[in-house]
């Protein structure tokens, strides 16, 4: 229970944040007003672009034009507008201080001061001042009975001031105000509002360990979560369905969320791959192009030379003799790289038709398991026949998570084979890393009832790259589970060898494999093995990953199996002096 409170809490600070950056651009009625103001005092530049890069949401350029019409205006009017622009610049650059600074300097003349107050709230807020965001938004809350303007809903400043007496632990002014706030957001019909709320009151009740009033508010909050296309709501609202149902001991519901969670997270970092790989076509055009000129240069460069060298033929023909060596020696040499470089360019081909070959294959095989186990879905939905449609889903989700796996190894392989991935050694703790990589498998240990024992000596310390490693694990993790039988039984466990070095063994009681394949798949080649069970997802490329890694953490890595009784993966890693 109190693990869950810490979780739902930790998630409701992210929550407040976020929305008031969305509540900070309806400023409608002050920006109409700063328009008016811009033709009143047109005479005044450095206002006019203030204004109008404020209005461009361009933050850096209306800090730098306010301070310019600061520096050489003496009005007081525009000198509050100027104060208020800046307070919100920098609370927008994530620049608290700064911003609470500005709004302090702002007079209280200033026909929208209400907007001062609720800002400086906010920015108390980001700086957990809590008591002083009570005070500020309290005095929003008596000014908005006077307050005809749209510039901000009273209904987030309720919610703001629950917010504030629930990090006090003043709960029963916390639910009065978020309640309060409810009542005025459910007839506003907001839907990403009323998915924030809902979880700041279930939060609230949770924190009391009223679980009967938080959990309905949880799940209205998910089933809201549905009719946004928000990722980021969907992921929130989900894994908080998981904790609540793994606090019930509804394991089977609770793993159905965290993978749904799971799934609306692996949304968001997709969508974030295709901004980054758009990015890299963007800077990968410009230096192409950059490219042809600088051929071209050197192209115009050379038929300038020609033509030069025309007026000395006469005088350098002995100079042309002795080029004409130079060049053909130069060519020779050059055809020795060209066809170094092209024998280079044909393994590379190689490798790479194979590992399309080998991955299309397994990708076209997973999809269309996906597809003959929806059309058994879809028959099976007509006979209602529960039990065997949980079974086809588990088998979507196996075959999903195997194919995800893939193009997860496929992209490290990837970068390891362009240098593009960064190493950095460390003294880290392997007891604390195997017990991350086994909460995340949970689900997939669960699932297959398999038993995991993390016999690790907890005082263990390895020098190596952070990332990798955890790699290596999550492949080596994921192949045991893979070739485990239901029932199982996977441990992690060490053996010191020196002062130097230490084995770290992951043992698994599965189908093992042959001394022909331990052979095939620890041989040094940058190609690929098809599997011999086509049954499994997989093409040997995570195996080649984890290799790979283990040998630029200066470890060695080696395989003990029988068939039908087990496999040992073993690496030999350097510990910290």
């Amino acid at each position: 229970m109190h693990k869950l409170k810490t979780i739902t809490l930790s998630v409701l600070c992210l929550f407040f944040i976020s929305y008031f950056a969305k509540a900070q651009t309806n400023i409608s009625s002050f920006n109409e007003t700063l328009k008016k103001h811009t033709i009143h005092f047109k005479e005044d530049i450095n206002f006019y672009k203030a204004q109008h890069f404020f209005s461009s949401k361009k933050w850096d350029s209306t800090l730098v034009y306010s301070m310019k019409q600061l520096s050489s205006g003496k009005n007081r009017e525009l000198a509050d507008y100027c104060h208020f622009l800046r307070g919100c610049s920098f609370r927008e650059l994530k620049l608290f201080k700064e911003s609470k600074t500005e709004m302090s300097l702002v007079s209280k003349k200033f026909s929208f001061y209400p907007l001062v107050n609720k800002t400086l709230g906010e920015v108390a807020l980001e700086l957990k001042e809590f008591k002083k965001a009570i005070g500020y938004f309290t005095e929003v809350e008596k000014n908005s009975t006077n307050n005809n303007n749209q510039d901000y809903k009273i209904s987030v400043v309720y919610e703001n001031i629950g917010v504030c007496y629930l990090h006090l632990n003043e709960f029963t002014k916390s639910e009065n105000y978020l309640l309060k706030s409810k009542e005025i957001k459910e007839k506003e019909n907001d839907t990403i509002s009323l998915i924030l709320l809902y979880q700041n009151i279930a939060n609230l009740y949770y924190s009391q360990y009223k679980d009967k009033e938080a959990i309905p508010y949880f799940e209205k909050a998910y089933l809201l979560s549905k009719k946004t296309k928000d990722f980021d709501k969907k992921e929130n609202a989900a894994f908080n369905m998981a904790t609540v149902e793994e606090n019930r001991g509804n394991f089977k519901k609770a793993l159905e969320y965290r993978k749904e969670s799971e799934r609306w997270k692996d949304s968001l970092n997709n969508q974030s791959k295709i901004w980054a790989i758009a990015d890299f076509e963007k800077k990968f055009a410009v230096a192409e192009k950059q490219k042809q000129i600088k051929v071209l240069e050197i192209e115009n460069k050379l038929k300038n030379s020609q033509r030069n060298g025309l007026f000395f033929s006469a005088i350098g023909l002995l100079l042309i003799i002795t080029g004409g060596v130079y060049l053909y020696a130069q060519k020779v040499k050059n055809s020795k790289i060209i066809l170094q470089q092209k024998n280079k360019l044909d393994e590379l081909n190689a490798a790479k038709d194979q590992l399309f070959s080998i991955v299309s294959h397994d990708l076209r095989s997973s999809v269309n398991a996906l597809k003959t186990s929806n059309s058994k879905l879809s028959a099976t939905l007509e006979t209602k026949n529960y039990d065997e449609l949980n079974q086809l889903i588990i088998q979507n989700s196996n075959i999903a998570n195997g194919t995800y796996s893939l193009l997860d190894n496929l992209l490290h392989w990837a970068l390891l084979q362009t240098k593009q991935l960064y190493f950095h050694k460390e003294s880290v703790h392997l007891y604390s890393i195997i017990q991350q990589i086994e909460y995340n498998y949970k689900p997939l240990l669960l699932d297959k009832a398999i038993t995991f024992e993390n016999l690790v000596s907890k005082s263990i310390f390895l020098f190596v790259d952070l990332d990798s490693l955890k790699i290596v694990f999550r492949n080596l993790l994921d192949n045991a589970i893979k070739f485990s039988h239901q029932n199982g039984q996977i441990k992690f466990y060490t053996k010191e060898i020196d002062s130097e070095f230490c084995e770290i063994i992951i043992e698994d009681t599965g189908i093992g494999m042959s001394q022909n394949s331990i052979d095939e798949l620890l041989q040094d080649t940058d190609l690929l093995s098809k599997k011999e069970n086509s049954e499994i997802i997989g093409t040997g490329l995570g195996l080649q990953l984890c290799k790979q890694m283990i040998k630029k953490n200066d470890g060695t890595f080696f395989i003990e199996s029988e068939v039908n009784k087990g496999t040992k993966m073993i690496m030999r890693l350097p510990k910290t002096k």
